[in-house]
Parts: C-alpha cells; structure tokens; sequence
C-alpha cells in the first residue's frame, strides 16, 4: 500500500470514509494535514462543526500474492471536538467506514474523556464492533507528556482497540495509522462482501461508494 500519483481525471475503485474523533485540541486537524499534504501547519483554529480532507492511495491485498491493486478514495473527515456540535459530529458516525479516536498525551481530560467517545461509537457507528484505531497524539511532547504509554495501553486492550502514539509535528506514524485502519476496513470488506462479486469495478461515471459494502452487524 502506498500513496498513488493517480490523474484525478482516472476513476478510483473503492471511496473509503474515515472519521476522526477526539476532544478539542488534540490534534486531529493537524494530524490529518500531516498525513494528506506532508507537512505540519500550526495555524489551525478549532475546527467548526466538521470539515473533510481527501487524498488518493493503492492499497494492495497482502493475499494472494497476486492480488490486484486497488484504487482508493479516502475521505478523512475531522470532527469538532465540542459539546455543543457533539449533534452534527454523530450524524456523520454511520457513513464512516473506520474511526482515528485521538486524545492528547499531554492532556489527561482527554484521555478520560475517551471512553466518552466510544460510548457515542456504540450508539451511533454503523456497527457494534466498527473499526477504531485509538490514537495517542503529541508524542514529541515527552516533558509535557502525562498518559503513560502504559495506561494507554490498557484501555485499548480493554476495549480490544490498536494502540499507536503519534506526532503530528514530526509525522510519526501519521501514515502507519491511517495505512493501519484501512487495512482493518478492506480485510473486513474482504471478509463479508460475496466473493464472487468482490472486488466490484464500476464504469468511471459512477464510482462505487464503499458505505454500500459495509458488513450488515
């Protein structure tokens, strides 16, 4: 899987929809700037309501060996982290294929509040069990750091989620995390969709949209 220098006019296969999650503050609009444009950029203000950031990537199969590559489409969509847009944030949870839960490393509000936020997943996500990737960010922040890795580490295990710490100054495993949950997406893809229609490969006037793929939980 890599990124792909795909002509916008060619069609892709497959529009995948990711959802990042979070307090405010935390770093998920500069993270996912890192991760689409390569490069951080401090002057985000919080984000209102919500806002979307798209960026063209192959994925290919790790089985077979011969599979083929697919073309995709990702819409990163990043969420305000305020109580008083939490209404609109939930209305976009079932068109999500995958969710990046972030909180910050150097907040422990933050970190608290993420079980908050999966409570919400269980409401409102397309499924019981969607796929969640918790991320711990501003992992360059070590003097100001206050979640150990360990604790972290034991609420994922907790709710059975990947941990991953990040930086979206230095780009640290910025683009492991979002390579990491579209890899957990197409297994499941993979996994649920008839075989013998998978993968499905549309006339470029009318892209397949991956939400209609997702598994019935």
């Amino acid at each position: 899987m890599g990124d792909s220098m795909i002509n916008p006019a060619i069609e892709y296969d497959y529009l995948i929809k990711f959802l990042a999650l979070g307090d405010s503050g935390v770093g998920k609009t500069t993270f996912l700037y890192q991760y689409t444009d390569g490069q951080f950029n401090p002057k985000f203000i919080s984000t209102v309501g919500i806002d979307f950031r798209e960026k063209r990537v192959v994925y290919k199969p790790k089985t077979p060996p011969n599979a083929k590559p697919y073309r995709i489409h990702l819409q990163l969509w990043d969420t305000a982290g305020q109580e008083r847009f939490r209404s609109l944030t939930t209305a976009f949870f079932r068109d999500a294929m995958g969710f990046v839960l972030m909180f910050d490393l150097t907040s422990e509000q933050s970190f608290l509040n993420v079980r908050n936020w999966l409570a919400q997943l269980k409401v409102n996500a397309y499924c019981d069990d969607p796929d969640v990737i918790l991320v711990g960010n501003k992992a360059d922040r070590e003097d100001a750091r206050v979640v150990s890795q360990t604790r972290a580490q034991e609420l994922a295990d907790k709710y059975s989620l990947p941990y991953i710490e990040t930086s979206a100054f230095t780009a640290q495993n910025v683009k492991e995390t979002i390579e990491s949950l579209l890899e957990k997406v197409m297994t499941r893809m993979e996994e649920t969709i008839d075989k013998s229609i998978f993968p499905v490969r549309q006339p470029p006037e009318n892209p397949p949209d991956a939400k209609k793929s997702k598994c019935s939980c």
